[in-house]
Formats: C-alpha cells, structure tokens, sequence
C-alpha cells in the first residue's frame, strides 16, 4: 500500500476545529472484499515545462539492489516546496479569518510564485486555493465577488461539457456515482412498466444510457422511460436530450424527455414536472459545489415531499462544504479534502496530461473558489441544509442498503483502476463511500419513503397518454 504523501499530514485541523463527522446510520462499517485496505484561470494553459511528479510509485521504483531507497533531490526539494506552500496557505487563511487582510495581502504574492497549477499534487492544489484566497480578499474588499451565476454557464458549457467528460475518462470518481445510482434504481423500478426520472441537474446526462441498457435488456419487458432533466442552459439541456434519444431509440427503448431551465428548489409549480398516474417516479441528485444546483434548499425539500419518489439517489462530497465551522475551519476541511483529489488524479496522470490539467481548472479549481472566496455556492433560500441525510429521514424517507449489486458493481469498477490502488471503498450505514487513502472523497446513498404506500397528491397528477 502506497505511504501517504508527508505533506497531508500538515492539514490536521487546529486545535478547536472538529470537521464534522459523515452521516451515520445502522450497520457495520467494512471494506469492501475485492479491494485492499487502506492554478487556475490566471495561469496560461500552455504554461512551460511540468514539473516532476510526486508519484509514489516511481518511490518504489527508485529502490536499490540493497532493498534501501535511493536518494532523490529533486523529490525531496518537491516536498520541502510543497509543505512550505500549505504552511504559507495556512498562515494566510488564518490572516483572513481573523480579518487581518494586510498580512493576508502580503503572504498570496510568495504562495502564487512558489504554486503552479502544473508539477506536484500540493503546488498544483496551493495554485487554485491561492487563486480562491485572492478572490476572497477581493471580495472582503469590495465585495464583489459571486459564485458562477447559473445564466454564465451557458457561456463556458461546452468548455465544462469537456472538463466533466475528460473527468470521467481519467477519474473512477464520476463511474462510481454513475455505477452505484443505476444499480440502485434498477432494482427499485424491477417491477415497474413506466419510469420516471427527475434528475437535479442533467448537465451531459452521461449516466444514462447505461441505465438504458441495463432497463432494456432485464428479464421482464422493458418499461418505458421519461427523463424531466432541470439544468441552467437551455441549449445544453435540448442537445442532452438529442443525445438521450438518439440513444434510447438505438435500444428500442421507449422515450420521452423534457427540459427544464431552472433550478430545483425554484420548480414552484409541480405541475411543470407533469406526474402522471401509474409511474415510477425516481430523484436524483448528484450534490456537488460547482454552482448552485439547488436555489431555496426550502423549495428542494418541498419538492422531494411532493413528488413522493419511489426512490431518491444521491451522490455527495464528503465534506461540509458549506461553512458551518467558520471560515478556517472551512478551509482546513477543504485544503484536506482537494489535496487528497489532487493525489488521486497525479496518480495516474503525469504532470503534463491535458486532461487532468483541465479538470483541475475547470471544475476543482471553481469549486475551490466557490467554497473558499463565498462558502459555497450561494443559496436563495430561507433555510440552508447542510445534513441532507438527517433532513430526508425528517421528511419521511429511510435509507436503502446499497451493500448488495451495487457495492460489487463499484467493486468491479474500481477494478478497472488497477493502478490506482490508494482508492478505497467502505460500506457503512448502507451507503457506499469511495476514498483515497481512507479519506472519503464520495458518498452514495439511496433512499425510500417510509410508507411505501403513500399516494401521489391527485392535483398534481394527469393521466398519462
């Protein structure tokens, strides 16, 4: 088993901030059998040469004939930058949460000469939370700084539509939500001749046809499938569903699809999703703090209620993202978390892969800025949840055990990775929990009512045609 790289250990919180533990419920925790225990926007994409990465296994790789490790410099200066960047890092989040923005001012300008979004996983995660920290200063300053407005995604979507699919090509992390989802939904809907998905944010709707696949080759006849997908831009939201249905008839596969340009919270009307008597409803929400997915948190829970799904799937960070410890509690939890993501990615990929350089700016390198320089995407709502767990079984609904299907079909997942073996997976409480290193990167639970019985609100219902 890989060591952990020497500089995570710097990120232990300071004494009196406890990051919040996850979610719990009845169970035992375990690792899975098959598996083994365990800058930024600013920066020039074409930047100069990369530097060297700190891959564990090239350590191995530089043993002696003696068994003794050789020595390497050119490392050891890496790691010595590298902890110096997250002390410096440390120092100026502190500066900021105790508002001496002076001395927060004067450590960014030696923390953005020292980082780079290219060469070793904490020069590359110190770019971007350097980038985040600036933009927090200008905020303080000014206050003018927001997190990405849902209306401005249209403008860099095919940008983002790259960044996710290139995520998905390098990275077990999207596979797994998509994997651990779909078995759970496949068994809630076995019996069911009509189906119908209400999925949060659709974006490419890359988790689909694998769905559809799985649906028209079950042992029963194959239902039909409605998808209403929500999302911010209208012109992604009608090429997705091109994309959908083109697929869908490729299977033989019944079809339908509506999109709609709104956040979930913001729905107001349930008759915009168009429930109709006798199907299937299922949720799901893949939660992550890229933008606002939600708008009113007040508006998400009335619509969950409302909708009385059969099932509701969620995929979540595992941190609390949204600032409940104050801000250097925040940003400790999160250094922690995106340095292990970062090590996760430099596992695999080298140090001059495009691909892993545009996931890191595209996506990571925004949501570190959105937890760091706002905490979090910004909400509309009068209640912000930051437990959504606690707030579903409040609402009526009870965990379903994805110990089963679903556990073994991420186990055969994370067996196509075999190269990346810091990767952990844990069943607990009966949701799935996807690792490196033992630290919870992802967390994926599903969920039904109580009352399996319990009726759709006829006013929202029309009959289906």
């Amino acid at each position: 088993m890989d060591e952990t790289p020497p500089w995570i250990h710097l990120l232990a919180p300071p004494a009196g901030i406890q990051p919040p533990s996850p979610e719990s419920g009845a169970g035992t925790k375990r690792h899975h059998p098959n598996l083994p225990e365990s800058s930024t926007g600013r920066h020039d994409e074409d930047a100069g040469e990369a530097e060297t990465s700190l891959s564990e296994n090239k350590r191995k790789q530089r043993k002696s004939e003696t068994g003794k490790e050789a020595p390497n410099y050119a490392i050891e200066d890496e790691e010595s930058s590298g902890l110096r960047l997250l002390g410096l890092l440390l120092q100026c989040a502190e500066a900021v949460a105790m508002d001496d923005l002076d001395l927060a001012s004067c450590l960014l300008p030696e923390i953005t000469h020292l980082a780079s979004p290219f060469g070793s996983p904490a020069v590359r995660v110190a770019a971007y939370f350097a980038d985040a920290l600036q933009a927090r200063l200008v905020s303080s300053w000014l206050g003018v700084y927001a997190p990405v407005p849902s209306h401005a995604l249209e403008r860099f979507s095919q940008r983002l539509l790259h960044a996710f699919q290139a995520y998905n090509a390098i990275s077990p992390l999207v596979k797994f939500s998509h994997f651990t989802a779909n078995q759970a939904i496949v068994q809630a809907v076995s019996q069911a001749s009509r189906i119908h998905i209400i999925d949060l944010d659709i974006m490419q709707g890359l988790q689909w046809p694998g769905l559809f696949h799985l649906l028209s080759t079950r042992s029963s006849s194959p239902p039909s499938v409605r998808i209403t997908g929500l999302g911010s831009c209208t012109r992604t939201l009608a090429a997705t569903g091109d994309r959908l249905s083109e697929f869908a008839g490729s299977l033989g596969l019944a079809f339908e699809y509506t999109g709609l340009a709104c956040r979930a919270g913001e729905v107001g009307d349930l008759a915009r999703l168009k429930l109709r008597a006798g199907e299937t409803v299922v949720v799901h929400w893949l939660h992550h703090c890229l933008y606002d997915v939600t708008g009113s948190d007040a508006g998400l829970l009335k619509l969950l209620h409302s909708t009385k799904p059969r099932l509701i799937t969620m995929v979540e960070q595992d941190f609390n993202h949204g600032g409940g410890g104050g801000f250097l509690g925040r940003f400790v939890e999160a250094l922690h978390y995106y340095s292990a993501l970062f090590d996760a990615l430099g596992s695999m990929q080298d140090s001059t892969n495009q691909d892993r350089h545009i996931v890191e700016q595209q996506v990571l390198g925004r949501e570190i800025k959105n937890i760091v320089a706002v905490g979090g995407p910004k909400r509309t709502g009068e209640v912000v949840v930051e437990r959504w767990p606690a707030e579903l079984g409040k609402l009526g609904f009870r965990g379903v055990s994805l110990a089963g299907s679903a556990a073994d079909q991420a186990g055969l997942l994370l067996g196509m990775y075999p190269w990346q073996e810091g990767y952990t997976l844990v069943e607990e409480g009966g949701c799935l929990r996807l690792g490196w290193k033992d630290l919870p990167l992802l967390t994926a639970s599903a969920w039904e009512p109580s009352l399996k019985d319990a009726p759709f609100s006829p006013s929202t219902l029309t009959e289906a045609t």
